[in-house]
């Protein structure tokens, strides 16, 4: 019987952000604050001759509703950690859509891989390289940051190792995606990356109003509110549900009485909760 690890990191909602371009993939990153969510990537790793890497999407019941081979970000992890193994990714959200699942995936296959290796890996050193392939590879900036913990998050400094505050948080969002929104298109634009940092809010949210309020004035000054995004947010703001969009990605988050019943008129909405821990090892089979 082959001896698998199993780990599984939350996904993270970034509701403003601001890209700092540092001299290194470790001082590179962003700030901004986000919403830790309960739902995100389980990874399993067991050894093998040739490294390979297979993500599932899934469905509400667990069912596998599309699966692909290969990703460069967790192939780059495998080659920095100089072992070669299978590593299977699942996940309930979508992919692309705003909810730091990049992130969680590779949160998840690295602490994996370290207990299957026994590499003795602590967290710090989990997330700094975590952080570091999404940097080289222009999936993600802040995410990693996020989820070495739950709770409502500001970033007030780049990178996994500055200073980071939380706010614990027993709350419901419900989220609607209507696509990808691809991060790169966004990160490696130069022109639109000057009126998101013109954009971003140069304070920490207080509670959860005050972050959608936030989060709100930086979508509608950051130039990234797509049509589609457009109306779901204006029916949000007819109801007087409290909603913004996902960053990055193409799609709507809310919260408050009748947010699910709101934007189940663009489509499905998902509930979401408010995680109140980060990344975590599961277990380890023999």
């Amino acid at each position: 019987m082959v001896r698998t690890a199993v780990a599984f990191s939350p996904g993270h909602i970034s509701g403003y952000f601001r890209k700092v371009a540092g001299t290194t993939p470790e001082t590179t990153g962003s700030l901004g604050a986000g919403l830790v969510i309960d739902e995100g990537v389980r990874a399993e790793a067991s050894a093998a001759g040739t490294s390979a890497v297979v993500v599932r999407c899934l469905g509400a019941h667990g069912e596998v509703i599309s699966e692909s081979a290969g990703s460069a970000p967790l192939e780059y992890v495998m080659h920095e950690l100089g072992v070669t193994a299978r590593v299977e990714t699942a996940c309930r959200l979508p992919i692309g859509a705003g909810f730091g699942l990049s992130a969680a995936a590779l949160l998840s296959s690295i602490t994996a891989l370290n207990a299957l290796f026994d590499l003795g890996m602590d967290r710090p050193a989990i997330a700094a390289l975590a952080h570091r392939a999404e940097v080289v590879h222009n999936t993600g900036l802040g995410d990693v940051a996020a989820c070495q913990g739950g709770g409502l998050v500001c970033r007030q400094t780049p990178g996994t190792t500055g200073t980071i505050t939380r706010v614990p948080l027993d709350e419901t969002v419900w989220a609607l995606s209507f696509g990808p929104l691809p991060t790169p298109e966004v990160l490696g634009s130069a022109e639109r990356l000057a009126q998101v940092a013109a954009a971003c809010p140069d304070t920490c949210p207080t509670d959860l109003h005050d972050f959608f309020r936030l989060s709100r004035s930086f979508a509608e000054k950051s130039g990234l509110v797509r049509p589609e995004v457009r109306a779901a947010l204006a029916a949000c703001d007819a109801a007087g549900v409290p909603a913004s969009m996902t960053m990055l990605g193409l799609g709507v988050f809310a919260t408050g009485e009748g947010a699910d019943e709101v934007l189940a008129a663009f489509g499905d909405p998902i509930p979401l909760r408010v995680a109140r821990e980060g990344f975590r090892l599961l277990e380890v089979r023999p």
